[in-house]
């Protein structure tokens, strides 16, 4: 399984090489072999480097922050899948006020949700370079970069991953609120901060401050912890077979938990650490911790 990094210490070499010489070699060297060559990990070890920086073909649209690094949970999903596939890209930090006009003049068109109200602008979008393609959403982002990047694969979520993603929405995702949207204010720039504020606490209907309070928030972890438990023992139940939820290989009920959990550290490292007292949850966040190194 690869794992992007270098270890502490370790000199490397870096080279720059343009997409088309590593289409020209694999027209010249690997006609003919089939599709599934991975050509460009071949010709990063026959030149001998460590590390390759290939021109990018995903321009990723996240959220920004005080810290300059990825702390949306949905974005993290991609991400993760980017890193995994080691397809190369690059960021474009956008604040809370500026997305929807930033990917309105991507030309990106709106859908419907079931209920046939008009889905909003938000982040995770991407273009993709080679086919100047545009899409917002996680799912059908996906869906489109495993289609493109088939190798290796991130495999679909299962019956057990659908469950555990459900459950982690349902009773977890409803006391996040308390525990993680107020903290998120203080890694948000002047700007996302009053647009932040102002829209959420439209929503609450009180300040965001008032969720601080130690009642509600032992309020908020005492809600959590059935739900927590029940998400634990699911994802534990192929452990004897590797470190993922399905196994030795991951797959994205994987990235969506510790896509979430990165998002907590990110905001707060007490709840993160909080979180992680239960050790399915810090079995699969390590698991997936070599594909979190790139995270701007």
């Amino acid at each position: 399984m690869p794992a992007p990094g270098n270890k502490k210490g370790r000199s490397r070499t870096v080279l720059v090489i343009p997409l088309f010489y590593l289409l020209h070699i694999h027209r010249h060297i690997y006609l003919g072999c089939g599709d599934n060559v991975d050509v460009s990990s071949w010709v990063f070890r026959w030149l001998g480097a460590d590390e390759v920086i290939r021109e990018p073909e995903i321009v990723l649209y996240d959220l920004a922050c005080t810290k300059n690094i990825c702390f949306s949970p949905a974005v993290w999903r991609i991400r993760l899948i980017l890193n995994y596939k080691l397809i190369p890209y690059r960021t474009v930090f956008l604040e809370f006020p500026d997305i929807e006009p930033t990917l309105k003049g991507l030309s990106l068109v709106l859908g419907e949700s079931a209920s046939g109200t008009k889905n909003k602008y938000t982040v995770p979008a991407i273009r993709h370079v080679p086919t100047n393609t545009y899409m917002m959403d996680s799912v059908p982002i996906a869906q489109f970069l495993e289609s493109i990047y088939p190798d290796p694969v991130v495999l679909s979520t299962s019956e057990l991953g659908r469950e555990i993603e459900a459950k982690a929405r349902a009773v977890i995702g409803t006391a996040f609120r308390t525990l993680v949207m107020p903290r998120e204010m203080n890694i948000l720039s002047p700007p996302a901060q009053e647009y932040f504020r102002r829209t959420r606490e439209a929503s609450l209907g009180h300040r965001l401050e008032d969720l601080l309070e130690q009642d509600k928030q032992e309020q908020a972890w005492d809600a959590v912890g059935d739900g927590m438990r029940a998400v634990s023992k699911l994802l534990r139940t192929h452990k004897a077979d590797g470190p993922f939820v399905i196994g030795a290989w991951p797959s994205g009920t994987d990235f969506f938990v510790a896509g979430a959990l990165h998002s907590v550290s990110v905001v707060d490292e007490g709840v993160f650490q909080r979180i992680i007292k239960d050790p399915a949850f810090g079995e699969i966040y390590g698991a997936c911790l070599p594909y979190m190194e790139k995270n701007d």
